[in-house]
């Protein structure tokens, strides 16, 4: 029984070693949780991209912000570029695998829009083109690494890099990351309260129709998904997990 936790046991340790040089690192979460919530209150978007499982990472982190992580809110914008195979497969072959995260972030990335991409190594060559076109376009660029120097690291404006030379640890460490991101954004969001905040899609669309109104009859701003509403900002600890949202 003893040789059976052996595997276990020892990649446990590993984990539980990165865990203190890891939340040094993650500290950085918190402000791009606050600038991502307010680009995409704003109508912005983040692209995000990595290879394997990394890629499965990348499609994750998009489910929680265009679903929701916890807590019902408004669709956010965040397309995963690794997701679309016929996009995939279409520019890998006319172009090249080298060009086909690059040629998607010319096509759908804006100016300010955050670009997160997310590799292990930090050596992917489509990743590290890919934050290159970024910068161009002047988007945001972050990375997700393993230990830096790397090559990703250096052509990104921001990296949180996990210190830790497993592989895997570090792909765990950056679905923490992923999970903890969101829910800073979510804590920051400006989130619609009252009526809206439980109607269906017929009312909403047709409140929409007619501006909303904020307090003092000031007119509502508009959420990403089109829909005017009052809002307010949800600040970390000002709400019970399962309580209500209240209006200042």
């Amino acid at each position: 029984m003893t040789g059976s936790m052996e595997v276990l046991d020892r990649h446990l340790a590993g984990l539980a070693a990165a865990l203190v040089p890891y939340r040094t690192e993650a500290a950085r979460l918190a402000r791009w949780g606050d600038e991502l919530a307010r680009l995409l209150a704003g109508g912005g978007r983040i692209l995000v991209a990595g290879n394997g499982g990394s890629a499965a990472e990348a499609q994750h982190l998009a489910a929680e912000l265009v679903g929701k992580l916890r807590d019902d809110r408004a669709p956010l914008s965040a397309i995963a570029l690794c997701a679309e195979t016929s996009s995939l497969t279409a520019i890998g072959n006319d172009y090249g695998f080298d060009e086909v995260f690059a040629r998607q972030v010319r096509a759908h990335g804006r100016p300010d829009d955050v670009l997160l991409l997310l590799s292990t190594s930090g050596r992917s060559a489509n990743l590290v083109r890919a934050a290159r076109a970024g910068r161009e376009l002047g988007m945001r660029c972050w990375a997700l690494t393993g230990p830096t120097p790397n090559p990703l690291a250096d052509a990104c404006t921001e990296v949180l890099a996990v210190p830790c030379p497993d592989s895997q640890v570090v792909q765990e460490l950056h679905l923490v990351s992923a999970h903890v991101l969101c829910g800073y954004v979510d804590a920051y969001l400006p989130v619609p309260f009252g009526p809206a905040s439980h109607a269906g899609p017929a009312p909403a669309v047709a409140r929409a129709a007619s501006p909303a109104t904020g307090p003092a009859g000031r007119p509502g701003p508009v959420r990403p998904s089109g829909v005017e509403d009052e809002l307010v900002l949800r600040v970390p600890g000002t709400l019970r997990p399962g309580g209500s949202e209240e209006a200042p």
